[in-house]
């Protein structure tokens, strides 16, 4: 692995570093993202439930805004359940607007290094392309000198493909999977004014 570092040359450092960081982002989107910590079963029915019995609300509502993003939807709303429907409504979508900013934290920097990390290649390779016609003298070429651009032009460009082709990918599921769950807390959101204000049982 050094031997191809090498070999590609100083401009495949600033690559390196984009690769990890983007292995940092998706393995950190990937722990982050999981449908039990952002969505979890049953959280909506038992807190409907425990707020109902009125024991103890402030303390529901403090553990609802800890739990998880949907927590801290639910909890917004039943802050505001003695309002109209309206209110209750508004607060609900102010902090889902939150929610979902915090959800799509770090996409576009992974979004970014997806798009930049084949132009990064391309320009090691013309980095590379520079040296090989820099290597040409009047007496002919020197044949170690051709190698080492070709060597840059080509690594560089591989290199840059095979961050950016994982990274697409990545930042395209993510983004997908948390517009998802954004719609899953908005019908969660929905029911739960429902179930507040006497529409369903």
């Amino acid at each position: 692995m050094f031997a191809i570092v090498q070999a590609a040359g100083w401009p495949i450092w600033p690559l390196l570093l984009a690769s990890v960081i983007s292995v940092a982002l998706i393995i950190e989107r990937i722990v982050a993202l999981r449908h039990s910590k952002v969505v979890p079963a049953g959280l909506l029915q038992r807190a409907v439930g425990e707020f109902k019995r009125g024991a103890s609300n402030d303390k529901l509502l403090e553990e609802l805004d800890r739990h998880s993003p949907l927590g801290r939807v639910l909890s917004a709303g039943l802050r505001n359940v003695n309002a109209s429907r309206e209110i209750m409504k508004e607060s609900i979508e102010e902090a889902g607007s939150a929610v979902s900013h915090e959800l799509n934290r770090y996409l576009t920097t992974l979004g970014t290094i997806a798009s930049i990390s084949p132009l990064m290649g391309l320009f090691g390779t013309v980095v590379g392309m520079i040296e090989i016609f820099g290597s040409q003298s009047p007496t002919g070429a020197n044949p170690m000198q051709l190698a080492h651009g070709i060597s840059v032009a080509l690594y560089n460009t591989g290199f840059g493909l095979v961050i950016a082709i994982p990274s697409l990918i990545a930042w395209r599921h993510f983004r997908a999977l948390a517009d998802g769950f954004v719609v899953e807390m908005e019908q969660q959101a929905v029911r739960l004014v429902e179930y507040m204000h006497g529409d369903r049982k």
